[in-house]
């Protein structure tokens, strides 16, 4: 199955061989190289076969083996690649490339020959070295057997519509069946139709025929639109639920033209149409197609508000994955999403298929399968999918399988395959379900060693417990008591989850848990390591010192700390304290108190309101204040001796409040300054009378001081 793949001109490793090579073939065959060459470079692979077979038969060249095994790979005569194949991966002069590995094993799948597919890919796995892909390649070969161990799943019965050509895809539509094909004859424009290089057929258009025409063997079908059909590939749609929308696969045309990127491949795009008056028109591109990458094999999900389909674009985990997009209300559509490693592989993930239940079905050549493109089954789960599982035989082959429909009873349907004994290159079959995917009798075995943990000796007579988790704790599946190997080993059933507990004189208990999975005789390590009662007094003793000693050892480094960041806090502080009283004019030390100097600030006599001309002697105060928002002072405020000592007190407690609040009507905090009056008590000009005094003297005695109780 190689349809609706891009039209490619290659320019392969091949065209640099071609020239460095071509002097070391005989003359005689120079010309049938360079005509291999030639249709090989355009994808025209069948006819490059019979040239390529003519030097092969005279002259083994590694390069020529592996083009022609391509081209009989890609035409689907895969016995005849297995040969080639073969040779390229196991002689010394072959290539044994990853590429050339994979369609080897998926060769020999194509002829039955899972033993030594699966001999292969053990063996080229196991040289890469990676132990945990080699265990999960051998669950899937046991899961394999499982699968072919329940027989035959379906009926499967070859449509009359199949020619020697390709035809697939088949869905209902209304009270027809629409499928593509690769017809001969058809509408008009086939007459002068070009025909697909790589298969040497016609190109896909697709088709409509009546369910009953087809139920009775009649094989006329008809274009199902000559505005949708072009002269290149068309094929896997999908219809809305009002069966008014069509979207479909294409190959990237515009106005009668198709579309080349960089490389002369003109890749696929999905496009979509609408039914008006019983005709398909409105025919555009979805905007998340692209130039330069493939998307096609639309499906929507059963309410229609997710587009399902296959792309290379990127982001892309392997050869082509399986996205959505969401489709809105407004008709416009969500980024495309991919679905993930669960589904996707290094591979082809193709065909989606969305069932009426929401499940997933989709064809895979990268998860494990009977060779070819599989189909799977993928449950859904919330919003994503669960692991796939393969539908089985006779479903599948080792041919190409895709292009499931499944009908609402979610037991029959239509499925496409190339498999030998059909009819032509692809064809359509029908199926219905006679046996579930359920495998019988599944056992998996659990073996494992009881061991010292410290000095890794076998325990003898450690007692050994198996129950099933969810099953009363009180039933056991099986005890044992080791002997001197510490060894056990049971059967027992698939998909369960079970408890395996240790236990031994002068040891602590031990325990773990083993889920067994569905596939059967899987053998499930379940050794446990126990440690020694002596071991763990010890070793408590022992963490119990270290512990105390690191807490000794950390409080005195805390100490250590903290003296170093006090005596670096007080050099800083005083360092920046030094470094303010520099920088402000305004701050001097006075009586060893430093203090913000300003013009006097003097009141009236008997009076405490700010005068006017005093508003501006206090703007240095705001100033410093405003700059240095953790500074906090003291005003002292003073008068003269004149009246009684309570009087004076009282006043000067009045014009430090007042001062405050002058200070704080222009946005000083309150909590900064404090107000206290000292009355008559601090004078700067001694009077031993009020007549003593000029009223200058009195007035110098009546004045504020700025007092700085904390600088940073």
């Amino acid at each position: 199955m190689k349809k609706l793949l891009p039209i490619f001109a290659f320019i392969l490793m091949f065209s640099g061989f071609a020239q460095e090579k071509e002097a070391s073939v005989k003359p005689i065959f120079n010309n049938d190289l360079r005509r291999a060459n030639a249709y090989f470079e355009r994808a025209d692979y069948a006819k490059a076969i019979p040239f390529y077979e003519k030097v092969n038969t005279k002259q083994r060249i590694t390069q020529v083996v592996e083009n022609l095994a391509t081209c009989y790979y890609n035409i689907g005569d895969l016995k005849s690649s297995a040969r080639l194949y073969g040779y390229l991966v196991n002689s010394k002069r072959g290539n044994k490339t990853d590429q050339n590995v994979f369609k080897y094993i998926q060769a020999l799948k194509a002829s039955g020959n899972y033993k030594d597919a699966n001999s292969v890919s053990r063996e080229f796995l196991a040289e890469k070295g990676d132990v945990s892909v080699l265990k999960t390649f051998d669950a899937e070969v046991v899961k394999q057997e499982n699968i072919i161990a329940i027989g035959s799943r379906y009926n499967l019965e070859n449509l009359a519509i199949n020619t020697e050509n390709s035809e697939f895809g088949m869905l209902p539509y209304q009270d027809n069946l629409v499928y593509a094909a690769s017809k001969k004859e058809g509408h008009k424009k086939n007459i002068f139709s070009k025909y697909y290089g790589w298969n040497n057929q016609p190109f896909l258009d697709i088709y409509k025929i009546n369910k009953d025409s087809v139920s009775k063997g009649n094989t006329a079908s008809a274009s199902i639109s000559e505005a949708i059909n072009t002269k290149l590939h068309e094929g896997s749609v999908a219809f809305t639920q009002d069966l008014k929308t069509i979207y479909f696969t294409r190959n990237n045309y515009i106005k009668g033209k198709e579309v080349k990127d960089d490389k002369s491949v003109t890749h696929l795009k999905i496009y979509k149409a609408q039914l008006i008056d019983s005709v398909w028109t409105n025919i555009e591109a979805l905007p998340f197609n692209g130039d330069d990458f493939s998307v096609e094999h639309p499906a929507l999900s059963p309410d229609g508000k997710r587009l399902y389909f296959a792309s290379d674009m990127p982001g892309t985990l392997g050869e082509f994955d399986l996205f959505y997009v969401d489709v809105k209300a407004d008709g416009t559509y969500g980024a495309p999403v991919n679905l993930g490693a669960a589904i996707n592989t290094e591979h082809r993930e193709q065909f989606p298929f969305i069932a009426d239940n929401g499940d997933l079905y989709f064809s895979s050549n990268g998860q494990f399968g009977f060779g070819g493109l599989d189909v799977f089954w993928a449950k859904k789960s919330g919003t994503s999918f669960q692991k796939p599982d393969n539908l089985g035989l006779p479903l599948n082959s080792g041919y190409d399988d895709f292009a499931f429909y499944l009908d609402k009873s979610l037991k029959s349907g239509f499925v496409s395959s190339n498999r030998i004994k059909g009819k032509g290159s692809d064809d359509i079959y029908s199926f219905k379900e006679i046996k579930p995917l359920i495998i019988e009798d599944c056992t998996q075995y659990i073996n494992g060693i009881i061991t010292d943990k410290d000095t890794e000796v076998c325990i003898t007579n450690a007692k050994v417990t198996l129950s099933i988790i969810s099953i009363d704790p009180s039933t056991d599946l099986a005890t044992f008591t080791t002997k001197e190997d510490g060894a056990f080993n049971t059967g027992v059933d698939c998909e369960i989850t079970v408890l395996v507990k240790a236990t031994a004189h002068g040891y602590q208990d031990a325990q773990r848990k083993i889920i067994i999975g569905g596939e059967r005789r899987i053998t499930n390590d379940a050794s446990l390591a126990l440690v020694s009662l002596a071991s763990i007094k010890e070793k408590e003793q022992e963490a119990q010192q270290i512990a105390l000693e690191k807490e000794r050892q950390k409080e005195q480094e805390k100490q250590k700390k903290e003296q170093v960041k006090l005596k670096q806090d007080a050099e800083n502080k005083k360092k920046a304290y030094d470094n303010i009283i520099a920088s402000e004019p305004n701050l001097k030390t006075k009586n060893n108190r430093l203090v913000i100097v300003t013009a006097d600030i003097n009141f009236d006599y008997k009076l405490w309101y700010i005068r006017k001309d005093v508003k501006k002697v206090l703007q240095p105060v705001v100033d410093l204040l405003n700059k240095y928002p953790n500074m906090q002072i003291e005003i002292e405020s003073h008068t003269d001796i004149r009246g009684n000592e309570a009087y004076n007190k009282d006043l000067s407690q009045k014009r430090a409040t007042s001062t405050k609040e002058y200070l704080v009507s222009k946005g000083i905090e309150s909590y900064r300054i404090t107000a206290i009056g000292y009355g008559e008590s601090k004078p700067l000009q001694k009077c031993v009378t009020e007549d003593a005094c000029s009223e200058e003297e009195h007035e110098i005695n009546r004045r504020s001081e700025f007092v700085i109780k904390q600088l940073q």
